[in-house]
């Protein structure tokens, strides 16, 4: 391992193979998992989000996996507390820390010098009043004018993250894409990306969907349901759960909820890789090849950032 090197981060789409590699990389290294899919912090969020069960994790160390209630909305600015908080304890026991998850925004919040604009309740509540209202396509027409760039970044339909960007934009009198700074290393770390060909991964999503399905996923939303789920505002969205909400009210058939979680999942890849790519420091690795564990082991004896 590289000299000096304290965090390696598994990162990139969903089903690609983190979870698995991250174990494997754990009992090479003595390491511990430092969750970083922003999902799996929710509490019984388990079969839509592929959450590993006691067993899968093989003894592995797992932090940072259901510690919000359904209910409680997400903080990027909490996460990134809390992460950074179990990395260190990691590393003052002398064991390696793996960051591992496909939401690229939380795995920067921890690895590098990232400081959140403020918030106003008074004005948040204002935006949200508005997105009641109305719903999200007039406010994301006044983000589009107001900043192309966060616009270009923020599904359409996504309210909260417009109503945040509105947000920050209003406190700060500048471009929320501004809010994010360049890269500047909070911890050294070597970053390592896993994906597969667009064919086999989509094929693989199908599968996972599939099994999720076969496993319950319908019943465990109706049991968080009773506990809250409709009233999260981040939860309710999760992969799957959404879908299988709107066949709860009657929206879609179940068929259809199960074939558009395969197409919203196959979306939601296309911009992780988006957001990955654009890091410079991340090695690439193909998923599919059988000798997985090696190049990654050897992947961090490329030099630190």
């Amino acid at each position: 391992m590289a000299a000096g090197m304290t965090v390696v981060a598994v990162v990139g789409p969903t089903a690609a193979g983190k979870s698995a590699l991250s174990i494997a990389l754990a009992q090479a290294l003595d390491g511990e998992v430092v969750n970083a899919d922003s999902m799996q912090l929710y509490r019984d969020l388990d079969i839509g989000t592929a959450k590993l069960t006691p067993v899968e994790r093989e003894g592995v160390p797992h932090h940072l996996l259901d510690i919000w209630d359904v209910t409680e909305p997400a903080s990027v600015a909490e996460y990134q507390r809390l992460a950074r908080a179990a990395v260190d304890d990691i590393l003052a026991r002398g064991r390696v820390p793996l960051l591992v998850g496909g939401s690229g925004l939380y795995v920067r919040a921890v690895l590098e010098e990232f400081e959140f604009p403020g918030t106003d309740p008074g004005v948040r509540a204002r935006l949200e009043a508005e997105l009641a209202e109305v719903g999200p396509a007039p406010l994301y027409e006044r983000l589009r004018a107001a900043d192309p760039a966060a616009a270009a970044n923020i599904l359409p339909g996504n309210g909260r993250r417009i109503v945040r960007a509105l947000e920050v934009i209003e406190l700060t009198g500048a471009p929320f894409t501004a809010s994010l700074p360049d890269p500047k290393p909070y911890y050294e770390s070597v970053r390592i990306g896993v994906d597969l060909d667009t064919a086999l991964l989509d094929e693989r999503i199908a599968t996972r969907v599939d099994r999720m399905w076969a496993a319950g996923l319908v019943d465990e939303t109706r049991t968080l349901v009773d506990r809250g789920l409709r009233e999260g505002r981040t939860a309710s969205r999760a992969l799957g759960y959404q879908q299988v909400l709107r066949f709860l009210d009657g929206e879609l058939t179940e068929p259809e909820a199960h074939t558009e979680t395969v197409r919203a999942t196959r979306r939601f890849v296309r911009r992780q890789r988006s957001w990955f790519r654009r890091d410079p420091g991340i090695v690439w690795l193909d998923a599919a090849r059988p000798d997985l564990l090696d190049a990654a082991l050897e992947a961090l004896d490329a030099p630190v950032r």
